[in-house]
């Protein structure tokens, strides 16, 4: 998959001055992740239900 297609967005946390920003991207069966600073380098990619349990574990849910 071409991942320069996808819907990228920034966590809510993100702010201005480009701190420490992750970038997430959704297709049906995938979520791409990436470094703000840096979105041509390295990418991440994890099943659904892997990113909602890491959200889950990170927001202390």
């Amino acid at each position: 998959m071409n991942t320069a297609d996808l819907a990228w967005f920034k966590s809510s946390y993100s702010d201005a001055s480009g701190g420490n920003c992750i970038e997430v991207a959704k297709s049906p069966s995938t979520v791409h992740i990436r470094d703000s600073k840096n979105p041509d380098g390295p990418q991440l990619a994890v099943t659904p239900s892997a990113w909602a349990a890491f959200v889950g574990v990170a927001s202390g849910v």
